[in-house]
């Protein structure tokens, strides 16, 4: 599809639920259809699926307009659209990431990332003054920002950091996540990519393992991370892009819903009495408000996290009373999640060791209250 084709989808919930007139069956179906196949006749717009395929294409499209980039790619995982993207940089890149982002991302910078030339070093979340002093002149390729950050949900400047990184000649990626470009769009920003681990949110069902790549320029190193994707086969099946357009379709009004429900489940939780804080920017207390309230819009999202009195025990016991919240990992999915961070992270893990990760789902707040209010006990 030319940009041209996309001007009737304005706002963000038509382009999602409209699908971007992605390709129907003949005969009127209102699905978009799924095509399984792997190569096609020369002379037509795909000629073998590693590269690209009609069903991924449309999947991207979407991707593509709802972020406002030049190009979207999508990957077998969120770890295989992150480790592209920063291995594209090539060896000796240094790669400037916070302290604080999702466990595996960090545990894969911290020991496989300089096996493989990459040169990682850490900056303290939402400290700009740490990312200007921690970018090496000359050296330094990018900077990662995970916003809001997982698990504490530390908020960020995008359009700020871009700045940074910019003046010192290095990109900004930008993990995007749990924000979704529903409520945050990081290329509008200054971000030179966004990442989405579309496993989460962008697919809402937890049926489906995806990744996500959207660039704001259409450059050589874009066509690098283009190249690796079909070099090392990470292009994301038929039928997994089928699953995931079909998600999509509903992400705004879920992302409505979860930061509904998040909000209120904060704000109720903040004066429980077996509760010692709460991490959710869309409270008014929380550190990280007035840069969320500046740069995402309709919603703070559905994730938060939760100290618990009483300690590390306190919060493994809650974790198993509940009786609604399943207790699981991952998050993004209708069904609301609660997991004890510490123990999975492992013994380096900086994450309080009190704290339980709630993934908000669609259900009824005062159910999910009531939920969480039995399982903390009195």
């Amino acid at each position: 599809m030319s940009a041209d084709d996309h001007k009737p989808f304005q706002h963000p919930a038509t382009i999602a639920a409209a699908a971007l007139g992605a390709s129907r069956p003949e005969g009127g179906g209102v699905v978009p259809i799924l095509n399984p196949a792997t190569t096609y006749e020369k002379g037509n717009a795909h000629m073998y699926y590693r590269t690209s395929g009609p069903g991924l294409a449309d999947a991207e499209a979407v991707l593509n307009t709802l972020e406002g980039g030049a190009g979207a790619l999508l990957f077998s995982s969120g770890m295989a659209a992150a480790t592209h993207l920063l291995l594209a940089l090539g060896p000796g890149a240094h790669i400037l990431a916070p302290e604080g982002m999702y466990w595996f991302m960090r545990d894969w910078l911290k020991k496989t990332a300089p096996a493989m030339g990459l040169e990682v070093s850490f900056y303290a979340n939402t400290d700009l003054d740490a990312i200007r002093t921690g970018i090496r002149p000359g050296q330094t390729k990018a900077v990662w920002v995970e916003t809001p950050a997982n698990p504490d949900w530390a908020v960020t400047d995008i359009a700020a950091a871009a700045e940074i990184a910019h003046d010192a000649g290095a990109k900004l990626f930008v993990d995007s996540t749990c924000a979704t470009p529903i409520l945050s769009r990081p290329l509008l920003l200054g971000a030179d990519v966004v990442m989405h681990s579309a496993t989460k949110y962008l697919n809402g069902h937890s049926d489906v393992l995806a990744g996500a790549l959207i660039t704001r320029d259409a450059d050589d190193f874009w066509g690098q991370v283009h190249a690796m994707r079909t070099g090392l086969g990470s292009t994301l099946g038929a039928f997994e892009a089928w699953l995931l357009l079909r998600g999509l379709r509903t992400l705004d009004v879920r992302m409505q819903r979860h930061s509904e429900n998040a909000l209120w489940l904060a704000e109720r939780l903040s004066d429980h009495p077996r509760v010692s804080h709460v991490m959710y920017p869309g409270l008014p207390t929380d550190p990280g408000h007035a840069v969320a309230a500046k740069q995402m819009c309709g919603g703070f999202g559905g994730m938060m996290s939760i100290r618990v009195k009483g300690g590390p025990d306190a919060a493994a016991q809650t974790a198993k009373r509940t009786k609604l919240f399943f207790d699981a990992t991952s998050l993004g999915g209708v069904e609301s999640l609660i997991e004890h961070r510490g123990p999975i992270e492992g013994p380096d893990s900086p994450t309080q060791q009190d704290l339980l990760r709630l993934s908000v789902g669609l259900e009824n707040a005062q159910d999910l209250l009531d939920d969480l209010d039995q399982a903390l006990g009195q």
